[in-house]
């Protein structure tokens, strides 16, 4: 017979402009489950953390960088951004408010808390496709940690962050010489070409080791200025 530390307990379950989406606990974990897909968890933390380390690296010493993550996941992406002394900024879009609400009095906060204390933060409760189209605001790096990458998505939608009209979208919101980082659950040579064939440059790829299967990735890529 299974054990309580074996079967999932749902903290939070919500019906959402997307569908349904849930948090819950399993053993010491927290899961987010969108549409009955998992999306992720808080095991680890690593793809989240190279994400960030990468898009920054590749400024080559900007001053006070100016960064715009894309989705606020479980808060491994934001809270490393945070505890870095470089960005001047880390602006987060998140779409869904019941992730928003977990981080903010929910049980995300306990990875959260102090970045979102932090003065250089800035939540931004939007969808990201609408906002690259819309805004006016432009960054230094935009990390992208939304759904399961370009090749797997679990939410409508998603796909066409991904795509020419997309990228250039993303690229329309950095500013010359930016980069974008965008993390994948496995490899994409088809997307590195997407990459290049909507302009940007220096395109390339880092693998993130996991214990078993595919290497998690973070497509880097930089718009020419």
């Amino acid at each position: 017979m299974p054990t309580s530390y074996d079967i999932p307990e749902v903290l939070d379950r919500r019906e959402g402009p997307h569908g349904e989406i849930v948090l819950r606990r399993h053993g010491e974990l927290l899961q987010i489950i969108a549409n009955g897909c998992f999306l992720m968890d808080t095991s680890d933390g690593r793809s989240e953390r190279l994400l960030v380390d990468a898009a920054l690296g590749a400024l080559d010493g900007r001053p006070d960088p100016e960064v715009l993550i894309g989705g606020l996941g479980v808060g491994f992406s934001l809270a490393h951004a945070a505890a870095d002394p470089r960005p001047g900024l880390i602006a987060v879009v998140e779409r869904e408010r019941a992730i928003i609400d977990w981080h903010l009095d929910g049980p995300l906060s306990d990875f959260s808390a102090s970045a979102l204390a932090d003065p250089r933060t800035e939540i931004l409760e939007t969808d990201l496709v609408t906002y690259v189209h819309e805004t006016s605001a432009t960054y230094d790096a935009l990390c992208l940690d939304i759904d399961n990458g370009p090749d797997w998505t679990v939410t409508e939608g998603n796909d066409s962050l991904y795509s020419p009209a997309g990228l250039a979208g993303c690229a329309g919101v950095l500013r010359p010489g930016g980069v974008l980082a965008v993390w994948s659950a496995q490899p994409s040579p088809e997307f590195e070409e997407t990459l290049r064939n909507a302009g940007f440059q220096q395109v390339r790829t880092e693998e993130i080791p996991v214990a078993r299967g595919v290497p998690d990735v973070v497509h880097l890529a930089v718009r020419p200025g």
